[in-house]
């Protein structure tokens, strides 16, 4: 039977999805907050669990014949969702999870230092593999608390390292040509973005292109990382990492301290105290609590400085 148009909507779509797909899971008014590192966000239409990523595929072409985009969420470690409800259909990705090595016709082709990772992988199982495996360049990724996909889509880093410098080459679905695979070059990265924050296509997969290297090495300098990060980061907290981009100016952090911020805290949000970059869910934060402080972080920042601090997360309103 052919799948009615637009105007039957969000309840036909996941109907035909049931019946083409009745091993995804699918879940009603399942709250954000249960998908989100900030532990923040009121209740969703519906969530889907594909098992696969042939499954996330079907369910995208399923959606494109309702013209519904869904929204697509790995670990939601950079998202700050409302806590009304959200018209969304929102398709999680955490069960796309295979990582291999890239079969190659000639062994000659370092056929050992290219890895391809599904979107829902998490960063820190990645680099875990790629350590076991002795292959180096993925360190940094360890103690992001994010997916692959989400990764490539943000162009993730930390410590002097990005995305950018490990991807090869990207899988995508596109709504109009379907799936495809895209070069390093064409991800179009640049500071925290990718062509994927405007495109409309559904990363799937990367292939990620590391080298060789020592596995107690590479483990140490992950251990070294980890410590970092505990020193510096608010980890006892949740909290959706660094929450503004770092300005051509300076530092987010710094220009938060400097502006006596440090600390501030509005109901349950607030700037933490041990790095003044993240704004911490104290317990009982709201979504209301957490803008109006990056509001108010926003508004001193350049009455005192004259620069407006960009948010790195993406605020989910409606």
């Amino acid at each position: 039977m052919d799948m009615m148009p637009q105007r039957d909507g969000p309840v036909q779509a996941i109907e035909a999805i049931r019946l083409k797909l009745p091993n995804v899971v699918i879940k009603h008014d399942e709250p954000m907050s249960n998908h989100t590192t900030f532990k923040i966000g009121g209740p969703v239409y519906a969530m889907l669990f594909p098992e696969n990523t042939d499954e996330l595929i079907k369910i995208n072409e399923i959606l494109k014949t309702y013209e519904i985009t869904p929204f697509i969420l790995g670990n939601g470690s950079n998202i700050l969702a409302t806590d009304k409800r959200l018209d969304l259909i929102v398709v999680k990705t955490s069960k796309t999870n295979n990582i291999s090595f890239i079969d190659k016709e000639d062994p000659a082709e370092q056929e050992n230092l290219i890895i391809t990772v599904d979107a829902g992988v998490l960063l820190s199982e990645a680099a875990v593999f790629a350590y076991k495996n002795g292959l180096t360049g993925l360190e940094f990724a360890h103690g992001i608390p994010g997916t692959i996909g989400g990764a490539v889509v943000m162009n993730a880093g930390a410590y002097g390292r990005e995305m950018k410098d490990v991807v090869y080459s990207t899988t995508v679905y596109d709504s109009v040509v379907g799936k495809k695979e895209l070069t390093a070059a064409d991800n179009e990265f640049s500071y925290r973005k990718s062509r994927f924050i405007t495109s409309g296509e559904t990363v799937l997969s990367t292939v990620l292109q590391l080298e060789t290297g020592k596995v107690e090495d590479i483990k140490q300098k992950m251990r070294d990382l980890e410590n970092r990060r505990h020193k510096s980061q608010p980890l006892d907290f949740p909290s959706a990492g660094s929450t503004f981009k770092r300005p051509k100016e300076g530092y987010a952090a710094a220009l938060i301290e400097q502006a006596g911020l440090k600390g501030h805290t509005i109901g349950g949000a607030q700037v933490s105290e041990k790095h003044t970059g993240f704004i911490i869910n104290r317990g009982n934060a709201s979504f209301s609590d957490t803008v109006a402080l990056i509001e108010h972080i926003q508004k001193e920042v350049s009455k005192q400085f004259g620069i407006l601090l960009e948010p790195e997360i993406k605020i989910l309103y409606k």
